[in-house]
């Protein structure tokens, strides 16, 4: 896998808005390409895993602290989106659409 992690950080982080906009997926896709890997689309986010896997990524254990780069897949849940969730991480903060508030 060869990518720009801080490619991929830089864009999420300018353009991501001060709200969710509901295209979490779109937004952190985009990051991704713009650190040099090209996903394939999908609507939800949920839906991502397998083609993140595809391109090289690999799941962190459940205690593992994140690193610059990751990107977090989050599954529905009773009472969350049934598209699921997708973002990245900056080193510090998550970011999909919006600079995430709670993760």
């Amino acid at each position: 896998m060869s990518w720009d992690k801080r490619m991929a950080v830089n864009y999420a982080k300018t353009h991501a808005g001060s709200h969710s906009q509901g295209r979490c997926a779109e937004f952190t896709r985009k990051a991704i390409q713009a650190g040099g890997i090209t996903l394939g689309h999908t609507y939800h986010a949920k839906d991502y895993g397998p083609m993140l896997r595809s391109a090289g990524f690999t799941a962190i254990g459940t205690y593992e602290m994140p690193r610059e780069g990751d990107v977090i897949i989050i599954q529905p849940y009773a009472g969350g989106n049934p598209s699921g969730h997708m973002a990245i991480y900056d080193g510090t903060e998550w970011y999909s659409d919006f600079k995430q508030r709670d993760m």
